[in-house]
């Protein structure tokens, strides 16, 4: 285990440590007023870390407080690391962005899309366009989630056991399968949703690679910045007593342990979920946000090449759309006004539209149960928090987490 350490005063790098003060200030309060059993942040700029703290409990009913070397469940913070290890791929000529995914996946060959109907009898029609990879990368795929219980499709991956997971005992490969027996949400690149698209990635990264997801993510990605901690499960004791609990609000104010989903990760998974399996810890988290904010390299190991991350963290969406204008109304880890979508990252591509006080281009993600990431290559700032509350839509964590960040800096 290793802990984060500061490496600059907030003064070396143009923040006001008094300001950076505030971060902790205000969620000590969620704390306090039991909307949060505990969290850690960390806050780097220009490449050092100027600011790293911890409130509150990992275990409520242990009484047990969060520490350095407390783990996460990260959830949708699993997805820009499906995404570096697709782009990897593509560097190495092994996948093209634009391949019909159905090269890798045979059973994604002659979609169908919904047109009309109930969930038990809908009307469908020929897909104009086979699913391509940057379809995956970008949720233009017309994929979806059952949790988000807003359309016929939504209600039939339901139907078939897809809500927050798979059927009991299907593997990846299977689950691929099944999501391609659904009809589509809409022509793939016409619009975009929140789905189980990067786990559909993941699928098409062991076939192009020849691995298992989680020995690509090991050798490939987690190994090599030396993101020990970072699993699709926990099971030692010492992890395992390193775990946080998962909160999900109590009605009429306080927290309940959700022991079902949150006991999920201490078990070796059958489905390695690409789009949201991963646990990881704040030191872990933050060694991935400074591979992404040095253009790809860290510590001498290159992941991607620089013009490739750039690339990757720029609005794809036709028209250099927003989400607001090209996506659904349903639940994401982002906001939808000025904020566009790339290969695997949300894109800020106008502050003012979303009343966000960051950078334009600044790219991030967030997960279910409240953790976040952000990196603002303008001010070159990257921040992370981890906590375990859901859902992730909440509190306004992730805005202001960014205006406390943002108003430390004062050169």
């Amino acid at each position: 285990m290793t802990a984060l350490k500061i490496e600059a005063e907030a003064a070396e790098v143009g923040m006001d440590a008094a300001r950076l003060g505030r971060i902790d200030t205000h969620f000590r309060r969620y704390v306090d007023e039991a909307k949060l059993a505990g969290w850690s942040v960390a806050i780097a700029r220009r490449g050092k870390v100027v600011h790293v703290s911890h409130h509150g409990l990992r275990d409520i009913d242990a009484a047990l407080p969060v520490t350095d070397d407390t783990i996460w469940r990260i959830y949708s913070m699993t997805k820009p690391i499906t995404s570096v290890a697709a782009l990897m791929l593509w560097e190495e000529g092994a996948l093209e962005l634009t391949d019909p995914i159905s090269r890798y996946i045979p059973a994604f060959a002659d979609m169908r899309v919904y047109r009309s109907g109930s969930a038990l009898n809908p009307g469908t029609e020929a897909a104009t366009e086979p699913i391509r990879v940057w379809h995956l990368l970008t949720h233009t795929a017309g994929l979806t989630y059952g949790f988000h219980h807003a359309h016929p499709v939504d209600e039939m991956y339901r139907g078939k056991g897809y809500e927050f997971g798979a059927p009991r005992g299907q593997d990846l490969a299977a689950a691929c399968e099944g999501y391609a027996s659904i009809p589509l949400l809409f022509q793939p690149g016409t619009e975009w949703n929140y789905s189980v698209a990067t786990d559909v990635l993941g699928r098409v990264v062991e076939v192009a690679s020849g691995q298992s997801l989680d020995a690509f993510f090991a050798q490939r990605i987690l190994g090599p910045l030396g993101m020990t901690d970072t699993s699709f499960h926990v099971s030692e004791p010492d992890d395992l007593s390193r775990l946080a609990g998962l909160y999900v609000p109590k009605p009429g104010g306080g927290l309940v342990r959700s022991s079902a989903m949150g006991d999920a990760i201490t078990r070796e998974p059958t489905l390695l979920s690409g789009g949201g399996g991963l646990a990881s810890t704040l030191h872990d988290y933050h060694r991935f946000t400074q591979m992404l904010a040095r253009g790809g390299e860290l510590d001498g190991v290159r992941i991607l090449g620089p013009r490739t991350l750039a690339y990757a963290t720029r609005n794809h969406l036709p028209g250099n759309a927003d989400l607001e204008a090209f996506g659904r109304p349903i639940f994401a880890e982002s906001a939808f006004q000025g904020v566009g979508f790339g290969l695997g990252f949300s894109v800020v591509v106008d502050p003012a539209a979303g009343k966000a006080f960051g950078s334009l281009g600044e790219y991030a993600w967030g997960g279910l149960a409240s953790t976040a990431f952000y990196v603002d290559p303008v001010e070159e700032i990257t921040g992370v928090f981890m906590t375990q509350l859901m859902p992730s839509s909440t509190y306004p964590i992730r805005s202001q987490l960014r205006v406390l960040v943002n108003q430390a800096v004062v050169e």
